[in-house]
């Protein structure tokens, strides 16, 4: 029989850059064909041969009720029906803004964008427009979208000064920029030490979802709200995968349950607010958001930011997670995968740590949890790699890549839970110890 998709990619790669329309999808990491998907529906992708696989990507996250939820659907075609863009503002984004303010305490107002890189982007603009600094940190393994300033490594050092990880952004562009260890305080306490009245903001992944899943210790996220406050710098929480999808006050929520009291100064939304549709957003205080055009000197602007089928999407999206219940029971379902991969792997002699908050989660094949993203880069990628092969073969759809969270929706069933973990046991027994 013909593979669909390894037809298509070949035809794909002749007229897009690599076959793919972002790296990822391209499967170099891990070697092999992508999957060229056709359609989905609830918890379950079809590639383009026909293929069923039950989803832990959901989009890179935004499905968090899973695929074609009628719900959804039904106001995505309302709101189709009456127009796809009018580039004047809509009742809809009052709407939308108002619930994401209603659930995350610390967000007064909300500005709508497309994209995560578009927010994240913003919100650093924003930042350094409000303090009239340039400088800022960000750690190694968060990733905050595209943009030049954000696209940078760490140097030798503690507090070394970033250098492009791109080609076409230049140095000058990324020269203020500060690229630290995730979870060192030691570190970052060094870098306010040295630039603590030059530093308009940090931004952090407070549960890094790009090198895989790692979330930020109590000290650490402790430390960098204290440092911020004492020198005047604003904490941006870059909430693009977390969101709405760990909690429904989002990851901030999780650390004030830990830190009373706590709160971030900006917030980056992407994902879930948008329902897989383009939309974004990054909010704050009034005082903060009151430095954005046409109120302050801060120049942001889209002519599809706030599109009312996107917001119509990211509105019901929304309205079906607020139910009383839903969060516990995702959480607990995905606690059941992560603790059901980790048994099968302990089962076959294998090491295996997981974790997970809400509906994403993550797995190493490691003995002890990473910390930061030296560490993840240390643990086993060529048994990673051969079991996501072996996953895939089973119908089993992971992230193709060793440095990527997964995620579960509501409608993922404990039958597709269990199917999973069975699926699992076959490939690690099948693995080299």
């Amino acid at each position: 029989m013909t593979d669909r998709n390894l037809a298509l990619f070949e035809r794909a790669q002749a007229a897009i850059p690599g076959g793919v329309n972002s790296p990822v999808r391209a499967f170099r990491a891990v070697g092999g064909t992508p999957r060229f998907i056709r359609r989905a529906q609830g918890a379950y992708l079809w590639d383009a041969n026909d293929k069923r696989y039950i989803d832990y990507i959901g989009s890179w996250g935004p499905m968090i009720l899973g695929h074609g939820h009628p719900a959804v659907l039904d106001a995505v075609l309302k709101a189709a029906a009456d127009g796809f863009s009018f580039g004047a503002p809509t009742e809809r984004e009052i709407e939308l803004a108002e619930a994401i303010i209603a659930q995350v305490p610390g967000v007064e107002q909300v500005r709508l964008v497309s994209s995560g890189t578009e927010a994240g982007m913003s919100a650093l603009r924003l930042a350094r427009g409000f303090t009239g600094r340039s400088k800022f940190i960000k750690f190694e393994g968060c990733y905050h979208g595209h943009a030049d300033a954000l696209l940078v490594k760490a140097g030798s050092g503690l507090a070394t000064f970033g250098h492009p990880t791109s080609a076409g952004v230049p140095a000058e562009v990324v020269q203020h920029t500060l690229v630290l260890p995730y979870n060192d305080v030691a570190a970052l306490e060094a870098a306010f030490a040295a630039h603590g009245r030059e530093i308009a903001c940090v931004m952090v992944e407070p549960i890094a979802g790009n090198m895989n899943f790692v979330r930020a210790s109590l000290s650490f996220m402790s430390a960098m709200r204290r440092l911020c406050t004492e020198n005047g710098a604003l904490l941006v929480f870059d909430e693009v995968m977390t969101g709405f999808r760990v909690a429904l006050g989002g990851a901030a929520s999780v650390y004030a349950k830990a830190l009373p009291g706590f709160r971030p100064d900006v917030f980056v939304f992407g994902k879930v607010i948008g329902g897989g549709m383009p939309l974004a957003a990054f909010g704050g205080s009034r005082e903060v958001m009151a430095q954005l055009a046409p109120l302050g000197p801060v120049y942001q602007a889209g002519t599809l930011s706030g599109n009312p089928v996107a917001t119509a999407c990211g509105l019901a999206t929304l309205n079906q997670i607020c139910q009383p219940g839903y969060f516990e029971a995702l959480a607990t379902k995905t606690r059941s995968l992560v603790d059901g991969l980790v048994s099968a792997a302990r089962e076959a002699g294998i090491p295996m740590v997981g974790d997970s908050e809400g509906g994403m989660f993550g797995f190493f094949f490691a003995d002890a949890l990473p910390q930061n993203y030296g560490v993840v880069m240390a643990t086993d990628k060529a048994r990673f790699n051969a079991f996501f092969h072996g996953m895939l073969d089973r119908g089993v759809y992971l992230a193709p890549a060793l440095y990527e969270a997964g995620f579960v929706s509501s409608a993922h069933t404990a039958d597709d839970i269990s199917a999973t973990v069975a699926a699992a046991r076959e490939v690690l027994a099948a693995l080299p110890r």
